[in-house]
């Protein structure tokens, strides 16, 4: 079964072109498909647009963590645990293609090594700007952090709202998803993993 390249939805930047086709004639077709006439004013500069978007929500396919960290890593003797709250994302279910969004929290002990705080977002950003499923967003996010700190442990939790479920099928407006990835000390240490989730909660209220 063939499958369209991750790293972009154009085959070429300039031409916008997916195995030949016009990337904005495919869009075109699926106005057409919603009853629409994509040649009246309003709709007339939506295939680009629809097409730049989607190269924007899906940026992460070209980004790796090693590009995004840099050298935003440093030697530094700390034990204590550090916690990045509220880290905002968007991204596109894998199901749908439509959007669920929400907020991320990062935490890890250190091992000799500490990253640059906004290196975490990146992080986020690196694997939430792709097609995606919440649960492996969650666990992309802390396995990449555990590769690039080798800490003592690494937990994540993330909270989002799903517009697949708010718009279309069960169209349940108020409900939200959680999931969680716990590795190394916050897997294995009872204090640690609640005080941990103890944090997340009380930023939460």
């Amino acid at each position: 079964m063939s499958t369209l390249p991750n790293p972009s939805l154009s085959d070429h930047p300039e031409t916008g072109s997916v195995r030949g086709i016009p990337t904005e004639e495919l869009i075109r077709v699926l106005l057409e498909r919603a009853g629409e006439d994509p040649d009246r004013q309003g709709l007339v500069r939506t295939p680009g647009r629809v097409r730049r978007s989607m190269e924007e929500l899906t940026a992460g396919y070209a980004q790796t963590v090693d590009e995004v960290v840099g050298e935003g890593v440093f030697d530094e003797d700390c034990s204590e645990m550090v916690l990045v709250k509220d880290v905002e994302f968007y991204s596109l279910c894998e199901h749908h293609l439509i959007p669920f969004y929400g907020k991320v929290h990062v935490a890890y002990i250190p091992n000799g090594r500490i990253i640059g705080l906004s290196k975490i977002p990146r992080i986020v950003d690196v694997f939430s700007r792709r097609l995606q499923v919440q649960e492996r967003m969650t666990q992309q996010i802390a396995q990449a952090l555990q590769d690039v700190l080798e800490p003592k442990g690494v937990g994540v939790v993330t909270n989002a709202y799903h517009l697949c479920m708010m718009m279309r099928g069960v169209q349940k407006q108020n409900s939200s998803a959680m999931t969680s990835c716990l590795l190394g000390q916050f897997q294995e240490d009872a204090m640690t993993r609640n005080e941990f989730l103890g944090l997340v909660r009380s930023f939460n209220r």
